[in-house]
This record gives C-alpha cells, structure tokens and sequence, in this order.
C-alpha cells in the first residue's frame, strides 16, 4: 500500500522560504521527520538543532534512509551531491511554516488540549473517538511543545476530517503561540493543579497560562472545560472575553454539560452513564480509574461540539488503552505465581499520584498479595515540594496501599511522614532503589510505579519486568 504524499517539492520551498539545492528532481514527500533513527524512506527530514544535539550531523543517515529531501540551515561536508536540500535560514523557522502552511490548507476540525495532567490520555481518547467518525490526525507520544506542534502540523494529512493536538507548557506565554500556531475550533482543558510551581507563584497563575489555549481561536469556536474544577468559572470567563461563543462543562457537576450521571468502577475499568446535552448515553472504559471517565467526559463534549455521532464515538472508547508509563498493567510471571505491574512511571504530580493511589486501591491483590506503591520524586513543585509529596500520605492510608518504597531527595518528605509499618524503603535514587524493590516484591502483589520522568522510576519499571520467569509462563501456556 503507498502513502500520499503530503507535501511536493515546490510546496515545501514556499512554506519554508528556502531554496532548492541539489539535482533538481520534483520529488514528494509522504512525512515529516526530525530524527534520523526513527525516519522512514519518504520521509522529508528536518535538520533541527538542541543543546545537545545538531540535526545537521545526522542528514546523511536519514537520506541513506530513502528521505525524500532534507531541511538544513548549512549543508553537511559529508552529502552526496545527489542529496536533494531545502537551504533555509533557520530549521525552526522553517517547521514552524510548514506548520502554518499544513493548518492554512486543512479543512479539518482542530481540536487541541491541553491542561495540568491528563492531556495525552485525553488526546489518546479523542484520537479514537473521531477516528471512528473519519479520518483523524493526532499527536504522537507528547510532543506537545513549540516543536511538537508545528511537526504534528506539518505530518497532517491532506484527507484529515479531525486533527487532535496536544499543547503542553511550563511557562507563561507558550500555549500562547502554540494556540496561534494550531487555531483550534474546539480547545478542552482537562483540569488546574498545581503542577510547574517551580515556574509560578500560585495556581491562579497556571490558570492563566493554562487559558492562553483561547487566545488562537476564531469567536465560533468552543471551550470544554471542567466542571468540578475550581478555576472553571475564571476560565469560561477568559473564553467568553475572547469572544468565543460556546462553553461546554464536563464533570460530576450537575450543571455539566457532559454530565456523569453513574458510573461502575472495577479494576478493569468503569461502565459509565452519561448525560451528553439532553442525550443519555452508555458506555464502557477498558482502562481503570476516575480520572478516565472524566476525561471522557470532555471527550464526548468536543464530539457534541463537532456535531459528531455520539453513539459510535462513545462505543469506540471500549478500546482505549493506557499509553505506555501511564497506566499499562504489565503481568510478570514468577517462578511460583503472577505479579502485576502498574506502569505509571512517565510524569506526576500531587493530583495524578492521588488518582493513581485510587486505581491501585481498586485492584485488588490475589494469592495473599499486596498493594505496592514505588514512587519516585514529582519535580517542578517549587518551594512547595516537600509539603505536597508528605501530603500525600493520607491517601495512600485511605486506598489500602500495604507499603511504600521512595526514591529521590523529595520523595523522602513522604518516607519521614509514613507509619513504620508502611514504610518499605527508601533511597535516594530509582537506580538505589530497584534492588530493594526487587528483593521486596512477591506473587500476588500488585505494584504501582509512578515518579516524575526525570525520576527515572521506568528503571524500577524495567528492573521487575527481568524478573520474569520464561519457563513458568511457557508452562502456563501449556496448560
């Protein structure tokens, strides 16, 4: 099957403002990469620099890849003079056009997302709403920041009816020219907590930064936002005084417009009720915990908001799954019983631990097991960190959680605050820890994992997962 191209030659020179070098060929491209390793024959690569990196040394390995061109700002001692070039002034410049270019062209609906915790999740399940309403674009992992976006951008493709794209930040004045960049038709916010505090001075200020989301939007776009959060009111205003016409609020609350009516929670995941507008609809989420099915919520808001076929977009939801360090649930097999792994260990924050800590206390242990919680340190918390990771104590007590182990200079806030008889170890790093974990752990145990990512709590992730016995799981299988 061949992909269409979604950009020609003569398109990307006039988005980028660059010039052509090379033999001249009237080549196309069917995507747009940044990284050599995962670039794909096709492909046109840009030649974006870091601190720590320059694209520019990687444009051989990607046009050896069968990159259909490349974007660079100077051109590689070591290229072919077959090589096709765009020469332009600045590789970010030029994402940043054919981000605007690709959003200029599209008659696809934006939505964007954006919010204190829960964007990917949230993304991740308005990318299977809409795709079974039509052709949908989304973001891929969380590349959500001013070089995320334009690239998401710059992939769309030209039959997208829907393109969902996720808009992160920790500073003020960012979702700003993001929002600028992607103009959403519909923006949801999934909730204000305190996250980035080491960048603001209280969470009224995340609000603000947060609500910078309007600013791109035209007046007949729509704002989802959450209902049951305390900053809801600030924020419609602020969509309102951007002259936005339509707020939609999801939540618990029993004026949300995405109203949860009921909803049934197992350690599997939740069959929901919900009131969509005047609709009453049923459905069911495969992924455990709370925060989910509020998100979902949010998700069936932006469909309303689209006029998008409620019913199908809500049944799609039964095949989410948690992206990978958010969630996924990993059985090890040990050589005398099973393990199971909440692999949560991709970001936190004071709001998404407490989220955590009910989906392990609705889990329940076999086999005489326990209720593990791994946690590594929740970073960008400011002079308020050692306060909110030992705050975090009452909710571990009130899921049931057995026995904690903590890594990392602010988790041990947390380790000080704990009854002994909760308290498994702790050390200053998630390297420090893994063997006591290990050593630790028994069959029937279900253990959450969960940290900020510079934490690195994926080594602890990684460290359980060799525990597993080959033999046992091929004589289980021969069962």
């Amino acid at each position: 099957m061949t992909t269409a191209p979604i950009w020609t030659r003569d398109e990307v020179l006039v988005a980028t403002s660059g010039q052509a070098r090379g033999p001249g060929k009237d080549w196309a491209a069917t995507g747009v990469s940044i990284d050599s390793r995962t670039c794909q024959p096709g492909d046109l690569f840009l030649a974006v620099s870091g601190d720590r990196f320059d694209g520019h040394e990687y444009v051989a390995d990607a046009l050896e890849t069968g990159a259909a061109a490349a974007i660079v700002s100077r051109t590689p001692a070591d290229l072919s003079e077959n090589a096709e070039l765009v020469v332009v002034d600045d590789c970010l410049v030029a994402l940043d056009g054919l981000g605007r270019t690709a959003r200029d062209r599209t008659d696809a609906d934006v939505v964007a997302v954006t919010g204190s915790v829960g964007k990917t999740g949230t993304k991740e399940a308005l990318a299977l709403s809409l795709g079974a309403l039509g052709p949908t674009h989304a973001t891929m992992g969380n590349l959500n920041n001013h070089i995320g976006a334009p690239l998401t951008l710059a992939r769309m493709p030209r039959d997208a009816r829907f393109a969902v794209i996720e808009l992160g930040m920790n500073h003020a004045g960012e979702i700003s020219e993001l929002s600028k960049l992607t103009r959403p038709d519909v923006a949801i916010i999934t909730t204000i907590t305190a996250v980035h505090l080491e960048f603001f001075d209280h969470i009224g200020a995340i609000a603000d930064a947060k609500a910078e989301i309007f600013d791109g939007m035209n007046k007949g776009g729509t704002a989802i936002l959450n209902r049951d959060n305390v900053y809801f009111a600030i924020l419609a205003a602020r969509a309102w005084a951007r002259g936005l016409e339509n707020v939609i609020g999801f939540g618990a609350h029993p004026e949300a417009d995405a109203h949860l009516a009921s909803c049934e929670i197992d350690e599997n995941g939740s069959d929901v009720t919900a009131r969509i507008g005047e609709r009453i609809i049923r459905y069911r989420l495969n992924v455990p915990g709370r925060h989910w099915i509020h998100n979902s919520l949010a998700v069936l808001g932006a469909v309303a908001a689209l006029n998008g076929d409620i019913d199908t977009a809500a049944a799609a939801l039964a095949e989410l799954t948690p992206p990978k360090g958010r969630g996924a649930r990993i059985s090890i097999h040990l050589s005398d019983g099973l393990l199971t792994v909440i692999d949560d260990s991709y970001n936190a924050s004071p709001a998404s631990m407490r989220a955590a800590f009910a989906v392990l206390g609705d889990t329940q242990p076999t086999s005489g097991g326990r209720r593990l919680a791994i946690l590594g340190d929740m970073l960008e918390l400011g002079s308020a960190s050692a306060q909110l990771h030992a705050a975090l104590a009452d909710d571990i007590e009130a899921n049931g959680i057995d026995q904690v182990f903590c890594a990392g200079p602010d988790m041990a806030a947390l380790d000080a605050v704990l009854p002994n008889a909760l308290r498994g170890g702790s050390a200053a790093s998630s390297e420090d820890l893994a063997a006591t974990v290990c050593a630790a752990v028994r069959p029937g145990d279900v253990v959450l994992v969960k940290g900020s990512l510079g934490s690195r709590m994926g080594l602890i992730v990684n460290a359980l997962t060799a525990l597993e016995n080959p033999g046992t799981r091929e004589a289980n299988h021969a069962v």
